[in-house]
This record gives C-alpha cells, structure tokens and sequence, in this order.
C-alpha cells in the first residue's frame, strides 16, 4: 500500500471517499459477498471489525456492494477461515493468520511474535515497513490477499489456576494459546493447546485445560475466564501488538472494479483505528472490575520472561530453516523492530516511564 494512500484511508480522505463513492460507482454492478469471522458475536469489537468493514463498503458504494458477516461457527469453524477463503466457500474472512501457522509459520508475521512489535509500531511495518509487502507472497501461494483489520494492543498473560512463580511451575501446564507462543511455552514445558474463543470457558470449567490466554480485561470479562481461574498474569509477551486481518480470496479481489477496492481497503483502514481504539477505552474499567471482583492480579518474573525471550529466537532461528516465507521476512522485520526499539526507547519509553510513575500526577475526580 502506498504512503499517500494509507494516509487518505486513515483520514479525511475516507470520509471524503465515501461521500463521493455513490457518483463514482454508479454504473457499476451489484455484489453480494460473504465474510466468515474467526469470532463468535459476544466478542462485539472483535467481532465489530468486520461489521464496520461491511458497513462502510454498503455505504461507499450506495449499497451496491454487500458483505454479509458470519460468526465462527455459522459457515465454518473459526480457526479454518482462512481455509475457506482459499477453496471459495466465501469471499473473504475476518481472523488472526496466526491461528495458520501449522500451514507456514511465516502467517505470524500478520499477527503478532513472541517480544516482537506493538500495535503502533505492526502498523507502522504494515503500512510503511514493508510489511505488506512482505506477507503479500505468503498469502499469494494460498490463493489470498490480506488487509489489516484491527489490533487488540498489548494483551495480558492469560489466567492460570495456580500461581506461576518459578520456570518449575510451568511444566506439564496444559494451556490455551495462539500462534508462536505455543512453541517458544513448549521448550518451557508447557502443553500448548489452541482453542478457539468461544471454546475456551468450557474447557477450563471442564478440566480440559490448566490456563488459558485470550485477549485482555475486557474480552475476558465477556467469556467470563475468571470465574473458573482466579489468577491474572502480565504482560503478555508474545502478543505486543497483534493484528487481526480481513482476508480476500484473490480471484475475487481481482475481479472487483477500482472503486470497490479502493473503498473496501479504506473500511478495512477504518476498521484497524477503530478496534484499537475501542479497547484501549474499555480494558482499564474491565480490569477494575475483575480485580474488584476477586482476579489476583500477578506479573510473570524476570527470569520466565528471560527464559521466554531466549526460547522465543530459538524458534526463529527453527522457522527461518524450514520456511523460506519465514526466513525472507524474518531478516526484514528484525531490521525494522531493532529500529522501532531504539526510537521508542528514547521518546516513548522517557515519556510513559515518568507519566506512568510519576507521585504527583493528579488523582481522577
């Protein structure tokens, strides 16, 4: 995606756009597509995205243009929507291509790696990193095109039944989790499982699993986890910043007019502000709530952390000798976090650092 227009998407431009879409796609067909979503509706901002997604392409294209939304579930399960993009059971599918890793580990590059980038800095490597680019052959070789579509923020650790004070603490652990995470936990001696969100309540009640991660405060609130394991870890080092993706099967994304994808890409830009946003808005009163209501707040100790990070490039180091995906992203984005790392270390960190801790910041009225 070029500068200029990921800048004409994100601002003024998509409002400009949409207003001036009816005249432009006058003349052109009607189209009715499908979107399989990776979410169950309970989860109302993960599941929002493509609802927004669907909504601004209705409006854009005087309602020529229709994507109606499916939960996980409803056509296919959540973790195979990328499977029915590709074989054209829908047109397109709202989900987190980590969940595909088991095809090509290079799919987590268009989520999230364990210590990689934060939310701004995923956005900045999509849109002006190179990132784009570096996924668009990944997603070509299954029959797909990706568009990022939303992005949690940093998420917390997930929920454990028992306290998790040393490394020993985690072996044996069976535990929920998505994407890379599972495997750098593995060489930690945990028994990585993944499941999908709206699974996840009752294979803790049932004893199926021992911990699970899912998203943060409030997502967790909403499956209700804490009711059945009291103690809350953080941070959640393997998702820093992970991005949900609307992905398209290519054939189709070939055959829309201009001005269909232009507005589609600008709903999907829309749509990746907007989650973000919402959940850095709702996740502090969550959090409140479930300590209030009895969720032991807990943070993972420096030598996990350590023992993580280390394991975390080890798998690297794995992937880029059997993915040639992998290996060819891989040295890019290692180039571009080394840089991320070192600006927010200068301004943002100084910043949050002395703001977050400072003693005389006011108190809320």
């Amino acid at each position: 995606m070029q500068r200029r227009s990921f800048l004409k998407k994100a601002g003024l431009g998509l409002a400009a756009g949409t207003v001036a879409a009816p005249a432009i796609v006058h003349a052109q067909p009607v189209i009715q597509w499908r979107l399989a979503s990776s979410f169950p509706k309970t989860l109302d901002t993960l599941y929002g995205a493509a609802d927004i997604l669907s909504k601004r392409v209705s409006e854009g294209t005087d309602g020529k243009f229709q994507i109606r939304v499916f939960a996980a579930g409803e056509i296919v399960p959540g973790l195979q929507v990328l499977d029915a993009v590709q074989n054209g059971t829908v047109q397109c599918g709202h989900t987190a291509p980590y969940y595909y890793i088991g095809k090509d580990p290079a799919f987590a590059f268009a989520t999230a790696l364990p210590f990689g980038l934060n939310a701004r800095q995923q956005n900045a490597w999509m849109y002006y990193g190179g990132g784009m680019q570096a996924v668009a052959d990944l997603f070509k070789d299954y029959g797909c095109i990706q568009f990022p579509t939303g992005n949690t923020g940093v998420q917390m650790g997930g929920w454990y039944r028992k306290e998790i004070k040393t490394l020993a603490d985690l072996k044996g652990l069976k535990m929920r989790v998505s994407g890379l995470a599972g495997q750098v936990l593995g060489k930690l001696g945990v028994v990585g499982q993944q499941i999908a969100g709206g699974e996840i309540y009752q294979a803790l009640e049932r004893g199926t699993i021992d911990a699970a991660e899912w998203v943060g405060p409030y997502d967790d609130e909403k499956i209700g986890i804490q009711k059945v394991a009291r103690y809350y870890y953080y941070p959640g080092w393997w998702e820093g910043g992970p991005q949900l993706s609307t992905v398209v099967n290519l054939k189709e994304w070939e055959s829309l007019p201009k001005a269909y994808k232009s507005i589609f890409e600008s709903a999907c830009a829309e749509a990746n502000v907007h989650m973000l946003a919402s959940y850095d808005a709702k996740n502090p009163q969550a959090l409140k709530r479930l300590v209030g209501g009895g969720a032991q707040l807990r943070q993972f100790s420096k030598p996990i952390m350590e023992a993580a990070q280390k394991a975390a490039f080890e798998i690297y180091d794995e992937a880029s000798e059997k993915s040639p995906h992998f290996k060819r992203i891989y040295s890019q984005w290692l180039k571009f976090r080394a840089d991320q790392f070192l600006w927010f270390r200068v301004a943002e960190m100084g910043y949050d650092n002395f703001t977050f801790n400072s003693a005389a910041r006011p108190a809320a009225k």
